[in-house]
């Protein structure tokens, strides 16, 4: 399996700058399921995408990107997330850039973990619809809904997009850094305040449901409102450009059979956000 179907001399894993690690877990989500076939979807749509980028001027697959083995795990979340933390920290430590793609995003947890304990005091970008703050749900501090409660006590976490959330979240929140979806239109110069607030080195962790659901109605909680593509790849490409971002994830894609437009913008947004990393700090 290769990333856009490009050839070997740019998808093997000794010549290629980037890795895909992909987590199919869909364990805990609560209402729409499906995110467990989402990076097969998003493989095919990758092949039907044009391999240059206009606005950076850059053909990014020339850095190499190579499709690691899935990690699949059918048992309880939490040996997922140790899983996944394990996996993660040997992805850190190999030099490359490592970007994950989810399945839900109780993967995330594990892999967030295995960033700030490599880079103390690095900022964790979530752009998201939802806080997912609780210290636990169903039980389980490892639901999706849970996904930045461990962040959010060892880390810098910056949340943009947020429009839905349980009152007990209150709490484990920082709304001075917090930037919710129904002021972003009051705000002209939210986008500074937000990077403003950021340590150089940076992490995102970005659900799909942060954007309007007109445009991305495949995942599992889609909520009214949200963020369009050119709010998205404007505020990304200056995190990319002013910061050192050390990786990413991309979750919550849970396919619509008949409809292609979403991988297609997921396939489309992984690629934008590689040619923004290796244009400006790569």
């Amino acid at each position: 399996m290769t990333f856009a179907g490009i050839p070997e001399e740019y998808s093997s894993y000794d010549v290629s700058e980037i890795l895909i690690q992909s987590i199919p877990y869909d364990g805990t989500s609560t209402w729409g399921k499906g995110s467990d076939r989402g990076f097969e979807r998003i493989i095919e749509a990758s092949e039907n995408m044009e391999l240059y980028d206009i606005e950076t001027e850059s053909e990014v697959y020339r850095k190499g990107i190579h499709v690691l083995p899935n990690i699949v795990h059918d048992d309880h979340p939490g040996a997922m997330v140790k899983a996944v933390y394990r996996t993660a920290r040997q992805l850190i430590a190999s030099g490359k850039f490592p970007t994950f793609i989810g399945g839900e995003h109780s993967i995330s947890i594990g892999v967030i973990k295995a960033f700030y304990e490599q880079y103390p005091g690095i900022t964790i970008l979530q752009l998201d619809a939802h806080a997912d703050l609780r210290p636990e749900y169903d039980g389980s501090p490892y639901n999706h809904a849970c996904a930045l409660h461990d962040a959010s006590k060892n880390a810098n976490l910056i949340q943009v997009g947020i429009r839905s959330m349980d009152s007990s979240e209150r709490q484990y929140m920082d709304t001075g850094k917090c930037f919710f979806s129904h002021l972003l239109d009051r705000q002209d110069n939210w986008m500074d305040s937000a990077i403003g607030l950021m340590t150089n080195t940076v992490y995102i962790t970005l659900d799909l449901d942060v954007f309007d659901p007109g445009i991305m109605p495949a995942t599992g909680t889609p909520e009214p409102g949200g963020l369009d593509w050119d709010t998205v790849v404007r505020f990304l490409r200056r995190v990319f450009k002013e910061k050192d971002v050390k990786g990413f994830d991309i979750v919550e894609l849970a396919p619509i059979e008949g409809i292609h437009s979403p991988e297609f913008l997921v396939a489309k947004l992984y690629y934008k956000m590689l040619s923004y990393k290796f244009k400006y700090n790569g």
